[in-house]
């Protein structure tokens, strides 16, 4: 029925009228260029904080701190994925922002950029779920320390039962926050070694992540959802009925 009624609330014009509500369009979205510029020259100019916290990543060639993350480069984009221990499958709508990024790995390496997911998952379950998805960017676990915790992504017990958390730099009843939620943090390394936290977004704020959804708002339906990407599956569970407990918490 949705479909349907897309199809049918379009009206039909000539091709000159649609060049005058084409070109009209244009101006909104230079618009939109231009502050989004505004924007990430903002971010840009942020404010540092020093993390002396020493935290410790289960990662394939053993134990890791922080500063071992960034890979002999000076900035590390860190992805704060939800899987926690025990769950069965990544949140499908961490999995369909990850099945994005291989192919941005050669290019942000090259700008001395390295791009890491982190999860509290030990890193056996990490590798096995990275193993079905096929992906191959790096993904280490943060199981040892409270890193996620620290940075706003995962809620413990004592934390929960406080009836709301901070997360996306508000409070949120429980109710509606997760046990994990995603998140994505950036963070620099100077020729000392010292680590500082940049940047930090959650929520709709790695939405720009997302190429397929930035080609689905150009495609005549658009992204055609009744809630924030309530049509997302893993992307080997497409034939088969959705059945996850975090489907949509990215839209949080």
């Amino acid at each position: 029925m949705r479909e349907e009624a897309l199809m049918t609330s379009h009206r039909v014009v000539s091709r000159d009228e649609w060049l005058e509500a084409r070109r009209a369009l244009l101006e909104r979205e230079k618009q939109a260029t231009r502050l989004r510029d505004e924007i990430n020259a903002e971010r840009l100019a942020l404010p540092w904080v020093r993390v002396d916290e020493s935290y410790v990543f289960d990662t394939p060639a053993g134990k890791a701190r922080l500063a071992d993350l960034f890979d002999g480069r000076s900035q590390l984009i860190v992805y704060h994925f939800m899987l926690a221990p025990g769950w069965p499958a990544g949140c499908d709508g961490c999995s369909f922002l990850c099945d994005h990024l291989d192919g941005a790995l050669v290019h942000l390496n090259h700008h001395d950029v390295t791009l890491t997911a982190v999860s509290r998952a030990s890193l056996p379950e990490i590798e096995a779920y990275k193993r079905r998805m096929g992906w191959r960017f790096p993904w280490v676990s943060s199981h040892p320390s409270r890193f996620n915790y620290d940075f706003g992504v995962s809620f413990d017990a004592d934390q929960r039962a406080a009836g709301s958390v901070v997360y996306n730099y508000r409070d949120e009843p429980v109710e509606t926050a997760f046990e994990e939620l995603p998140g994505l943090s950036a963070f620099a390394r100077d020729e000392a070694g010292a680590v500082y936290h940049t940047y930090s977004s959650f929520a709709r704020g790695c939405e720009e992540l997302i190429g397929t959804l930035m080609i689905l708002d150009r495609a005549p339906k658009g992204r055609n959802e009744g809630s924030t990407m309530d049509f997302v599956r893993r992307h080997d569970e497409y034939d088969v009925p959705l059945k996850t407990a975090c489907h949509g918490a990215a839209a949080t």
